[in-house]
């Protein structure tokens, strides 16, 4: 259901504007040890080097020790440290996009970060470090912060940038038994604190799902995301429903308008065709998923497997964004460990 919400005075710029830069939190051993660690250090390094002469690269890294291996790995593959900075702060994981620094500008066009609340997706994981990162983030920069009382993981929003949300309640609310991340928050409370924080005025929602392999409870950058033209990028009906969505979800996703009641044009792209392997050649048993690319400056990330379907969906991105440069990136890897490109980038936009 698409609700009304009041304006806010705070403004959520398009991921496809200028960035001043993207945030990534690297993969590091002190969590879930050395293999786990060794298994992306790879993603991370073929994302930076498709970054670094678009925009700058800030890195987090756990320690010293950490962020001087990182640089041995970048300069090995001939990534020199231009335009990549480092911060150094202890992080439980990778998935900056749900934990990190959320960046807005406010009335007056000056830019600052909201710190919504991060539980580790309803308690599922760890999450104490984690959810330092954006307050610390914002010391760094000497940039303002907003703590907003509420739980909040950045993949579970998509904003078409001209007043349009898109969430899942499954991923947002409350739901016994699931009563982890926002307890006591119904949806009329949230909807005023994403319509005053995130800069919007329409709100769609999905109900989502909660299925035991997909810890987000249905994330939305999984499933669909905005592009410039009244665009929406998503899936067929069948593929939908093999992810977890129900009739009626589907249904209010294809007819979902911007804040002139004009449906969007949808644009689907495939999943894999085959159950994706890892590079151990096990497979995982879930075919992935293409919707959840990053944006840039010059540049689209695009999550790849190895698999028929990869120059598909390449392809259709490509058409999306004429002027940028498609790249994709091996994340089978990632998409064991549960994400994609989106959920481990974050984008700073520019100033200017």
């Amino acid at each position: 259901m698409a609700v009304s919400a009041p304006k806010s005075t705070f403004l959520f710029p398009s991921e496809s504007c200028e960035h001043e830069g993207t945030w990534l939190q690297w993969p590091h051993e002190f969590e879930y040890g050395v293999t786990y660690r060794e298994s992306l250090d790879e993603t991370w390094v073929a994302i930076t080097k498709a970054i670094y002469l678009n925009e700058k690269v800030h890195i987090i890294a756990y320690n010293i020790t950490e962020q001087n291996r990182i640089l041995n790995l970048l300069q090995s593959v001939g990534v020199s440290s231009k335009n990549i900075d480092f911060k150094i702060h202890k992080t439980n994981d990778v998935w900056i996009r749900d934990n990190g620094p959320i960046f807005v500008k406010d009335s007056n066009g000056n830019l600052l970060i909201e710190d919504w609340g991060f539980n580790g997706w309803g308690k599922k994981f760890a999450y104490a470090k984690c959810n330092k990162i954006p307050s610390l983030i914002a010391i760094d920069l000497k940039m303002d912060v907003l703590k907003v009382n509420m739980v909040l993981e950045g993949g579970a929003v998509e904003l078409d940038g001209q007043g349009v949300l898109l969430t899942t309640k499954s991923s947002v609310l409350s739901q016994k038994p699931r009563s982890t991340r926002n307890p006591g928050m119904n949806q009329s409370e949230a909807e005023l604190i994403l319509s005053k924080y995130y800069g919007v005025t329409k709100i769609i929602w999905l109900n989502g799902s909660f299925i035991k392999e997909d810890v987000t409870d249905m994330h939305i950058d999984g499933i669909a995301k905005f592009v410039d033209g009244n665009k929406l990028v998503t899936m067929n009906k069948t593929d939908l429903l093999y992810l977890g969505l129900c009739n009626e979800d589907i249904h209010i996703l294809y007819e979902s308008s911007n804040i002139f009641n004009a449906v969007y044009t949808k644009i689907y792209l495939p999943l894999t065709q085959k159950n994706v392997v890892t590079t151990s050649g096990k497979s995982i048993g879930i075919k992935g998923c293409y919707v959840n690319y990053y944006v840039g400056n010059g540049f689209v990330l695009v999550p790849n497997y190895n698999d028929p379907h990869d120059i598909i969906a390449n392809d259709i991105i490509q058409c999306l964004y004429p002027e940028r440069n498609v790249i994709g990136i091996d994340s089978r890897n990632l998409y064991k460990n549960g994400g994609m490109i989106h959920c481990i980038t974050q984008q700073q936009p520019a100033t200017i």
